[in-house]
């Protein structure tokens, strides 16, 4: 719901905003003694922070950026967020070398002030998207923006083909100790593992941004759903096949290494996203499929660790791909008859087009 704070507010306020709290939150918890509860509270209402960030953020990108600078922009996010995942972890580790909780957790919060700084300093002040002379409530925009989004067929598909690829690619994260164990690893698999479907996302969203022209992109997006999710099936199968043997980790985090080259396809479908949404109604659509998107990963990873109660870890994350590339199929047919891009439209321009009840019609509702 705070996303359409960032149709709301000029977007600039948004973003510094949202981290100043951030800063405050974060250094309430390095009060040495809080209880346990409170913590957890304070971080809930750190997170509650980061979706009307995101928003502005990715709302204000396509204000700022027009053309191939726009979809290289979004490759070069993608790659800050999952080399920021794998740097973040392992430096807040070693900062518990020389530091006591609270001191990192003072040193978090300090990195948020240094952010709203730099935004502060660096960003042109812009009004809001939209003026209008009777507010609605946060609900209200809320509201609408899932209507905008549930009222086109492309929007649906795009969100679903995201929100598919996020869900069942998350479930090795969720058994990730489990399953490296059955490949007989330890502690350092692990780490590899999780980091193999990152370190390609990473690569293939550099290659696919800087060296693949923006219509081909549009048709890879298809292949390259398929590779993601096939990656997550084969890692599976692979894992289940060799088993603890010396060759079954290596070529497990091999294959997942390959999926996560064909998750750069989130770039295509980002910037089609945003294509197909006017400037004033970003912020709210941009936080429709982000929330979604949170929180399928969280339910991908809770869920493969139900299952995994069950049937050995690799077998899930067979089941896993298996059950994501049928959930894709009807996404993928949707945008094959209908285009990824908005008819007329050039691949890489974000500007804005007419809202879908307009262009498409409610035949997605």
């Amino acid at each position: 719901m705070l996303s359409a704070l960032a149709d709301r507010l000029p977007r600039h306020r948004v973003l510094i905003g949202s981290d100043l709290v951030r800063a405050v939150l974060v250094a309430l918890m390095a009060v040495p003694g809080l209880p346990l509860w409170v913590l957890l509270a304070l971080l809930l209402l750190v997170s509650v922070a980061a979706p009307p960030f995101e928003s502005a953020r990715s709302a204000l990108m396509a204000d700022v950026l027009d053309g191939e600078r726009y979809a290289v922009a979004t490759s070069l996010t993608g790659i800050t967020q999952q080399l920021s995942q794998l740097v973040g972890f392992l430096l807040g580790g070693a900062l518990l070398v020389w530091l006591s909780p609270s001191g990192a957790l003072l040193l978090d919060a300090a990195t948020f002030v240094v952010s709203a700084l730099w935004l502060a300093r660096g960003l042109r002040r812009r009004p809001a998207p939209a003026v209008r002379e009777v507010r609605p409530s946060l609900w209200q925009d809320t509201v609408s923006g899932l209507r905008f989004v549930a009222g086109s067929s492309r929007l649906l598909a795009i969100t679903g083909l995201v929100w598919t690829a996020a869900m069942f690619s998350t479930a090795p994260e969720g058994i990730s100790a489990a399953w490296v164990d059955e490949l007989g690893g330890g502690p350092t698999g692990t780490g590899v593992l999780l980091a193999a479907y990152p370190a390609g996302t990473t690569l293939g969203g550099l290659v696919l941004a800087r060296f693949v022209p923006p219509r081909l992109r549009d048709r890879l997006v298809t292949p390259l759903v398929l590779l993601s999710l096939g990656g997550v099936l084969a890692a599976g199968v692979v894992a289940r096949l060799l088993g603890d043997g010396a060759a079954g980790l290596p070529l497990t985090v091999a294959v997942l290494f390959a999926g996560g080259l064909g998750a750069a396809c989130t770039i295509p479908l980002n910037v089609a996203y945003v294509q197909s949404v006017p400037a004033e109604l970003r912020g709210r659509a941009i936080g429709v499929a982000i929330a979604g998107l949170w929180g399928v990963q969280g339910l991908g990873a809770l869920l493969a660790g139900v299952a995994a109660q069950v049937w050995s870890p690799s077998t899930v994350v067979a089941g896993a791909g298996a059950l994501g590339l049928l959930v894709a199929a009807r996404p993928l047919v949707v945008l094959a008859r209908s285009g990824l891009t908005p008819a007329g439209r050039d691949a890489a321009d974000p500007g804005p087009v007419p809202a879908p009840a307009e262009a498409e019609g409610r035949s997605g509702a």
